[in-house]
């Protein structure tokens, strides 16, 4: 089950206005520009912010998401007829032959067991064609980006066109180790109602995810810096080999 924050009518609706401009997404269409990649697939799209921007390149695009409040605003943008949306996780996906899939954000950290990273691997894999390429980011364990969570108390508060005032507060939960919980809390002053969304992410070693991707017949090509968080994440550049 995807999380409240992509999952809940009310939070998929603020979610952009929380999430910010997304400039890290212009690496993203660089990438597939340096890719030549023609078919797109958008792994855990959300709410379609990368799929339209590669889309509006006059690619062919596909986002997939367990979510379906967050793919009912995604088809809500301008330039998202262009997309084929497909609700469901990477298991879903059928044999496309793309040149290209791309996880961004958190989404290669939700996949909390060996068994479903495996599941959603050897899926992508699956629907690339051989010598496709997978690009994914995941946040550097050694950074420690929970330490800075559970500092960060102050809430945010925006005004967020149709849903009005909301403010929302972020509180790390539980933090074991590979895993890291949260609970974000969003209060809407239209009408007082409060929505929660618990997350848990799990944060794996460079040496961990190469190990994985190597066992499911990816080559990877290259590990660069996030451009717009430096030294934070790890971008994998990976390849299909079979």
């Amino acid at each position: 089950m995807p999380d409240a924050i992509f999952s809940h009518p009310r939070l998929a609706v603020v979610y952009d206005a929380f999430d910010g401009k997304r400039d890290d997404l212009d690496s993203y269409v660089g990438l597939a520009d340096e890719l030549a990649a023609g078919l797109v697939i958008d792994v855990g799209c959300g709410t379609g912010n990368l799929a339209v921007r590669l889309a509006a390149n006059g690619r062919r695009v596909v986002g997939i998401d367990p979510a379906e409040a967050s793919l009912a605003v995604a088809k809500s943008k301008d330039g998202a007829g262009t997309v084929t949306w497909i609700h469901g996780n990477a298991t879903a996906l059928p044999q496309l032959g793309a040149d290209l899939a791309m996880m961004t954000g958190n989404v290669a950290q939700v996949f909390l067991s060996d068994d479903d990273w495996a599941q959603t691997l050897g899926a992508v894999g699956s629907a690339l064609r051989p010598g496709g390429h997978l690009v994914f980011e995941t946040r550097r364990p050694e950074r420690r980006a929970w330490l800075e969570w559970a500092a960060d108390t102050e809430p945010v508060i925006l005004e967020v066109p149709g849903a009005g005032t909301v403010e929302r507060h972020l509180q790390v939960t539980a933090v074991d180790l590979p895993l890291v919980s949260f609970r974000c809390t969003y209060r809407f002053a239209s009408d007082g109602a409060v929505v929660t969304s618990d997350s848990t992410l799990r944060f794996r070693s460079r040496a961990e995810v190469e190990s994985s991707l190597a066992a499911h017949d990816y080559r990877v090509l290259d590990v660069r810096d996030a451009p717009d968080r430096p030294g934070r994440e790890f971008v994998f550049i990976a390849q299909r080999m079979v």
